[in-house]
């Protein structure tokens, strides 16, 4: 279904003329700022992030300022509130001024620069040269452009150039590579244009040119010849497109410049630009002197260069960011992986599958450190949404204005330090998952608001009255007994069951003790790639001693107690001395974690181990553990040597 044409256009004034030309369609609002969000992304520091916005209302276009540092003005005068906007009326948005047309007959012409007597070489007399074009987007066309190309000695009208230049810009939207591009910018020239061959020529380091796109109007595929060096030199130096004709073509014949082999009679050579960068050559030539090519023919040549270079540089980006995209997933994947082989493991692995593929709210809970959000991340991951933001928040630390304002966004004033307009966390995760860690710390107020977004609900930016509404997955998780929080009101009972409808229990690291070899093995591997030192591994005596301690901290402490001995080991593998182990694990439980597996032992045992692990905790401060212990220095000596206890 094809688009319906624009009904007014913001054209960027220049002191040369005029710039972009922006179409406006009905029904659409296009918002005018630095942000790459906005419709009209604007190259300006003095814009504010969303400047202004331009809209449709009353069967005419209006416009309204949003709260913007330096304002919006209108015919040199600030906007005070909105303004309907009148045929060409004179824009300004920071340093960026605009003309608002509803009929592109409505710009005036362009100054043409005068050409220089000057410029012959080559065979070659520059007639016209031009740095700016007086073709703009135009509307829709009313038919499609017929399938066949018009003949080398025929024109086409105005109103056809144009239309075919808007044509060209709906399909580079489409162009995976430069080489399409180069195919649709050679194809609207050979439309709109006599030229017979044209090309598209990137530029490569040394000032050299690599042909992309090579194509004469008539079959076959012929030779290709690189363009005049004096012409590709004058467009690179002044980065202005040039139309020349050839004055002395039996003189040319004579030498063995391209210009000879090409036996040209005028041709066209436009730079391809982003902004002050040339990324190539846009070239066109005839060889047949009837119908040369004219000045409306550069215009139309550096319109379509101009568009190029603009969608040529996205393709570009686009590819860089691909390759950082995955980089950064390929390095996430390798440090969101759940290492290990235990049946607690595998038991988390199988609910994290199933439960990935719904919509459903998940809920995990653990001790602080046993990799939470490595099950929120593997959750993302799996599902249908792991091409779409994983965004984190930590509800504890925050206060409660600045958590709501994190979640749900603030507008420009809301309060005290907030200059300008925030989206919020719930914003940013649209059509992704959001993981809320300690959700038990959420204020009660926060509480209700979060409870109606899960709900469906839509939702405001603090200081804000635009309801906005997204589709987010939420995961949370806590390290807290929420039962306790409902229990005694600092945690809503209906959030608690709205938020427990999937439940996932992560077993501390001292309930799974086969899995500490395989983190602290992922765990060495990383590090030693991040540090360059050449560490093989641990030796049997490092492994007990690790599988041997309950990990209070869990997989967190584990990490650290491993990059602490890749840090100082001096072997080449790390020893059981290498690692520095905390002296809170002393053999009593963790508080507030469930009971390990019952090992038999003496009070004989129990006392032995608790006396050697107060003695270390004291550096062998025999008076400092006697007084830990509460006895005398004299029976601590006497059970000291009674369990042969060294230093």
């Amino acid at each position: 279904m094809a688009a319906a044409p624009p009904s007014a256009f913001l054209v960027v004034r220049r002191d040369d003329g005029f710039g972009d030309v922006y179409p406006l369609q009905d029904g659409t609002r296009y918002s005018l700022g630095r942000a790459p969000t906005n419709r009209i992304v604007l190259r300006d520091d003095l814009c504010s992030r969303e400047h202004a916005e331009v809209f449709p209302a009353e069967g005419g276009w209006f416009v309204r300022d949003l709260g913007s540092l330096n304002g919006t003005h209108v015919n040199g005068e600030q906007l005070r509130r909105e303004q309907r906007l009148a045929a060409r009326d004179d824009l300004r948005v920071g340093r960026v001024e605009f003309v608002f047309i509803e009929d592109l007959t409505q710009l005036p012409d362009v100054p043409q620069p005068v050409a220089r007597a000057t410029d012959k070489t080559d065979g070659l007399a520059i007639k016209k040269r031009l740095g700016q074009t007086r073709y703009h987007p135009p509307a829709a066309p009313t038919a499609a452009p017929p399938p066949e190309l018009p003949r080398a000695d025929s024109r086409v009208s105005p109103g056809q150039a144009l239309a075919v230049l808007y044509k060209l810009a709906l399909d580079m939207a489409d162009a995976a590579s430069p080489a399409e591009l180069g195919e649709m910018v050679v194809d609207a020239a050979f439309r709109a244009t006599p030229a017979e061959v044209g090309a598209v020529l990137a530029l490569k380091e040394g000032r050299e040119f690599e042909p992309i796109v090579y194509r004469h109007r008539g079959t076959g595929h012929p030779t290709y010849h690189k363009v005049s060096n004096f012409v590709s030199h004058e467009v690179l130096s002044t980065k202005q497109a040039i139309l020349a004709e050839n004055v002395a073509l039996e003189r040319a014949l004579k030498d063995r410049d391209s210009i000879a082999d090409l036996k040209v009679a005028s041709l066209i050579c436009a730079p391809v630009m982003w902004e002050d960068q040339v990324l190539g050559l846009f070239h066109l030539y005839r060889a047949n002197v009837t119908a040369a090519l004219n000045p409306d023919d550069l215009e139309f040549t550096l319109a379509v260069a101009r568009q190029l270079g603009t969608a040529w540089h996205t393709l570009r980006k686009q590819a860089t960011l691909s390759v950082e995209v995955r980089n950064l997933k390929d390095q996430l994947r390798i440090e969101s992986e759940m290492v290990g082989g235990s049946p607690a493991l595998a038991t988390i692995e199988d609910q994290v599958g199933r439960v990935a593929a719904t919509k459903a709210t998940v809920l995990i809970r653990g001790e602080s450190g046993v990799g939470k959000e490595l099950v929120a991340r593997a959750i993302h991951s799996s599902s249908p949404r792991k091409d779409g933001p994983f965004v984190t928040l930590n509800c504890a630390a925050l206060t409660e204005t600045l958590l709501e304002s994190e979640l749900f966004g603030h507008e420009k004033g809301a309060f005290t330090g907030a200059t300008e307009r925030m989206i919020g966390k719930f914003e940013a995760a649209d059509a992704g998952t959001i993981f809320l860690d300690e959700i038990g710390e959420m204020a009660a107020t926060t509480q209700a608001k979060f409870l109606r977004v899960l709900e469906g609900q839509s939702f405001e930016r603090v200081g804000g009255n635009t309801p906005i509404k997204v589709d987010v997955r939420v995961v949370a998780a806590t390290n807290r007994p929420l039962e306790d929080a409902v229990r005694a009101g600092s945690f809503r009972r209906d959030l608690f069951f709205r938020l427990q409808v999937v439940q996932l229990d992560v077993p501390p690291l001292r309930d799974r003790p086969d899995d500490v070899p395989p983190i602290a093995d992922h765990f060495l591997k990383r590090f030693v790639r991040e540090t360059g030192r050449k560490l093989r591994g641990f030796t049997p005596a490092a492994v007990d001693k690790l599988k041997a301690y309950r990990w209070p901290g869990n997989v967190r402490e584990l990490r650290n107690v491993v990059e602490r001995a890749v840090a100082l080991g001096a072997g080449p593998v790390i020893d059981a001395a290498d690692i520095w182990l905390s002296e809170l694990d002393v053999g009593a439980p963790v508080i507030g974690a469930s009971p390990g597996v019952y090992k038999p032992e003496t009070i004989d045992e129990v006392e032995k181990r608790h006396i050697e692990a107060t003695l270390r905790h004291t550096d062998w401060n025999k008076s400092q553990a006697a007084a830990i212990l509460g006895i005398e220095r004299s029976t601590l000596d006497r059970k000291i040597k009674g369990y042969n206890l060294s230093r």
